[in-house]
Formats: C-alpha cells, structure tokens, sequence
C-alpha cells in the first residue's frame, strides 16, 4: 500500500513538472516572437494541463490570451483577462496587458474607421470602453457615432441608451494663456496651465469648457426613433430630457430640430421663440424662424426676422440673400401676369404698371444686395445686382458689377 501511493505522489509530481516545462516552452517561443509556434505549443499539450493546478493553469490561460491578442482576436484575449484580473498571482500583469489590450483594440478601431468600416470599428470602441469604463466613456460615444454612420440603427440606440444612463457629457477643457511678449495666446496642459498662471510671463490665463454632447445623444436617439418611424418615441425622448433640464437652451433646439424632421413647422416656430427669449442675440434662430416662417407662408414676419438677422450680424450672408429671395418671390405673379395680357389699351395700360411693380422689386433688392457686397464679396449677391442692373437699364451699375465679378 506504501508503495502504491509513493508511485502515485511520483507521477503526480512527474506531470506537474511536465506541464511547467511545456508551459515556459511555449512562453519562450513567445518571447521569440515565434507566436504561431507558441500557439501550437499550447494546443498540442491541451490535454496535459487539463489536470494542472491553479498556478500553472493561471500562467497557460494568461499565456493563451497573449496569443489571442498578437493574432488580433481582441474579444477572447479580453475575455481572458478578465477572467484572471481577481487572480492574485497575475493581478500586476493582468492589469498591465489589459491597458496595452486597451491601446491595440482603439489602433485597430482607428485603422477600420479610415478603412470605412464603421462596425467593427464600433465593436472593438464598445471593446475599449468595457475593458476601462471609468476613463473609457468617450469610447462608447464614438462607438455609438459610428454605429449611426454604418447605419446600424438598432446597435446605436444601444449605445446611446447607455450614454444616457451614465449621464456622458464629453465636456474637456482647454487651458489657455497669452505670452506676454508676442501677444499670442496659446493652448497648454493642465500642469503647465498650473505654473504659467503664476508666471509674469504670461496673462489672461483662461479654461474654457467645450459643449456637452449629452444634448446630440438624445438628439440622436430622437432622430434615429424617426428614421425608423417611431415618432412617439422621438418626441417623448427629448421631452423627457427636456423635463430634467428645462432651461437647456440645446435641448430646446434638439427638440426643435426634431420637429422640422418631423415637418411640423408650427411646432418649430413655438419651440424656437422659447429659445430666443433665452438667447435674444442668437442670429442663427431669428435665421431659422425666417425660413421656417417663409415656408409657412407668413412672408412678412419672414422678412423680419431676416431683418433682425442681418441687424445682429451684418456678416450673415444667408441672411441677406435669403431676404432677397424673399423680395424676388413676389416676381413670378407679376410677370406671369404680363405674359397673359393682349395688345389692347388697356392691357399695355396695365403692363406699364406691372413693370413699374417689377422695377420696384428689383429697386428694393439692390441696397441689401450692395451691403452684403460691401461685407463680402458674395459672387451670387454679385451675380444677382448685376442681372438687376441690366434688366434697369442701369449700365454704370451693371459695368461696375460685371468687372467685380471678372475680377
């Protein structure tokens, strides 16, 4: 019986010592960078470790999800990671492999994306994130940017639902200072933002946070509900941001937005007169309500809010050639009339006072066409003052306009 055991202990012994050679073996031909070598090592001895402590199975499993990661099978190193990040005696090398894991998966993602695929490059982002969710958040909100940009719709809701819950804002910060003897203000790092502040050689030092993206991600999920037809859904999941953040003039315009998608402009038009009362200098939304407005119909208040556009920012150059367009609308009537009327007295009596209408349009573009032409050299504005100038009969102005456009 004595026997019997010590040759059970000796053989037990005898494995374990083989399965640790075949281990450092294989490890070694990794080293080398011989991973396919390694690879087979590993799977010709598959059922050798099948018996092997936890010790020696921590360093063949460690060791299988190196190889996995060389061989750019990302998922089942870091399913293998994980799997080892409680375990004591790999804890240190587990948590070092994960963040190169980490580095290989956002090259790789970065590579795809170029490559225009935008799933798997989505995939592997989701990847990132999973392995350090703490410091991984801006991952998945690309993931997610590029799941819209395969058009995997269902996938993209995923993701940003789970933005969503996590409250993502994506708000950085850039630290700014002036050098003192150029002038010119520069961008620095946080830790030399910290000194250059204190220093006599720089001033105005200044932190400037970026937009938070929170308000794009519901955005997004509205948008995507409606692309899929699911417009209850797109209304319901701005306004229910909108509840937890009333005052959030972005919200508002994301709900706004959404209603234009929607092609319910009486809704648009409410939603961004809330956003002017919050935003009274805000050229953009008296732009958008003149179009919005001119859409509808109501020319007049279009035209004034065109009017107020151009008043905020006399560099608007939509504004004044939306405003034009405005003015020239009212031609087509007009000269439809004069192409229906005869040869009677009559009829040339009423075709004098068409053409004086016309000239009188044309008469009130020209002071909006010149001040835009004297912000900016817009070559429509250009191109419309000069056909004015033609059909008027005006040849100064049309020479003067004919040589700026040559020029």
């Amino acid at each position: 019986m004595k026997k019997t055991i010590v040759l059970l202990l000796s053989m037990i012994a005898s494995f374990g010592f083989a399965q640790k050679k075949e281990l450092k073996k294989a490890e070694k031909l990794f080293t080398s960078g011989d991973i396919e070598g390694a690879s087979v090592m590993l799977s010709s001895n598959a059922a050798l470790f099948d018996t092997a402590d936890e010790k020696v199975m921590g360093g063949y499993t460690f060791l299988k999800g190196k190889i996995a990661q060389q061989n750019k099978e990302f998922k089942t190193a870091m399913d293998i990671y994980t799997g080892l990040k409680e375990n004591s005696r790999l804890k240190t090398d587990v948590a070092k492999q994960l963040q190169e894991l980490l580095t290989d998966i956002v090259t790789s993602a970065i590579e795809d994306n170029e490559g225009g695929d935008y799933v798997a490059s989505a995939e592997k982002l989701y990847m990132a994130y999973q392995i350090d969710p703490e410091n991984g958040k801006d991952y998945l909100y690309f993931a997610a940017s590029n799941s819209v940009n395969a058009k995997a719709y269902d996938r993209a809701l995923e993701l940003y639902f789970i933005l969503k819950d996590i409250q993502y804002t994506g708000i950085t910060t850039t630290y700014l200072v002036t050098e003192v003897a150029t002038n010119n203000e520069i961008e620095v790092s946080e830790m030399e933002y910290g000194i250059y502040k204190k220093s006599k050689d720089y001033t105005n030092p200044k932190e400037v946070e970026s937009e938070s993206k929170y308000p794009e991600i519901v955005k997004n999920i509205a948008l995507i509900y409606a692309q899929q037809g699911e417009n209850e859904k797109a209304i319901a999941a701005v306004q229910e941001a909108r509840k937890s953040n009333p005052e959030d003039l972005n919200l508002i315009l994301t709900e706004a937005n959404l209603y234009i998608e929607l092609d319910e402009k009486e809704k648009f038009k409410e939603l961004i007169s809330q956003a002017i009362e919050k935003d009274p200098n805000n050229t953009n939304l008296y732009f958008n309500l003149g179009v919005v407005n001119n859409d509808l119909g109501d020319k007049d208040v279009a035209r004034g809010f065109y009017e107020k556009a151009i008043a905020l920012d006399p560099n608007f150059e939509a504004a004044y050639l939306n405003l034009v367009a405005l003015i020239l609308e009212g031609e087509a009537a007009v000269v439809e009339e004069m192409n229906s009327l005869g040869t009677s007295r009559k009829d040339n009596a009423r075709y004098e006072v068409l053409k004086s209408e016309r000239e009188a349009l044309y008469k009130e573009c020209v002071p909006i066409l010149k001040g835009l032409i004297a912000v900016s050299n817009n070559e429509e504005a250009i191109k419309t003052l000069m056909n004015i100038y033609g059909t008027l009969g005006e040849n100064q102005g049309y020479t003067e306009m004919k040589a700026l456009l040559e020029n």
